[in-house]
């Protein structure tokens, strides 16, 4: 259980810190709101994103036993894995600053802004539905619905603590994002992707044999 959790807290930091339309308008509405308006990003965010973990739990509980599931989710989520570690490595080395647009923001319940840009974010979608899922089995196999609790606290809290965060250094003025040691970091957590791809897909290639 403790492997699993540190597997599922280094994999979604990925997640939790790479840039997006959600992380760039908590950004924005942060210069004027701080950390109150961070925090309720991720109540928006954790509104939409439980719903959909609890989804593909409840749908996957229904073939988890079978074999042939397992192996593919797996070798799914080790190319995803993978593919977002390159892109996200080619991403900081090509980026020299990560701007934010201030402007555009109309609606004013953070709340509400956080729901849509999860919702509407196909880089949050695609990740659930490759990288989520392979880790969702996991939890579904570990511990049922209890591992299933347990992955998802393991990840969100990293939702919170980033959001609000960084909304409350927008109200002062700092920005964690733009400089040189962000990007190391970012490329850092590409790095492991790609080290936990290759594991993933290991693994599943050896289940086959």
């Amino acid at each position: 259980m403790f492997t699993f959790i540190v597997t599922v807290v280094v994999v979604t930091a990925s997640g939790a810190l790479a840039p997006g339309p959600l992380f760039f308008t908590n950004i924005a509405h942060g210069t004027r709101s701080g950390a109150k308006g961070g925090f309720a990003f991720s109540v928006g965010h954790t509104i939409f994103e439980l719903s959909l973990v609890l989804f593909l739990a409840f749908t996957l509980q229904i073939v988890i036993n079978e074999p042939l599931i397992t192996v593919v989710v797996g070798a799914v989520g080790g190319v995803a894995l993978f593919v977002f570690g390159f892109l996200q490595i080619r991403e900081a080395l090509a980026s020299k600053s990560l701007a934010v647009d201030k402007t555009g923001i109309k609606a004013r319940n953070a709340l509400v802004l956080g729901t849509l840009f999860t919702g509407l974010n196909p880089y949050f979608i695609i990740w659930w539905l490759t990288i989520g899922i392979t880790l969702i089995v996991n939890a579904l196999v570990l511990a049922s619905f209890a591992g299933v609790l347990i992955m998802y606290v393991s990840h969100v809290w990293m939702d919170y603590a980033w959001l609000t965060g960084t909304a409350y250094l927008a109200r002062r003025g700092t920005s964690l994002t733009g400089g040189r040691g962000y990007r190391v970091v970012m490329m850092i957590f590409g790095a492991i992707l790609i080290l936990f791809g290759l594991y993933f897909l290991v693994s599943a290639l050896s289940a086959t044999f």
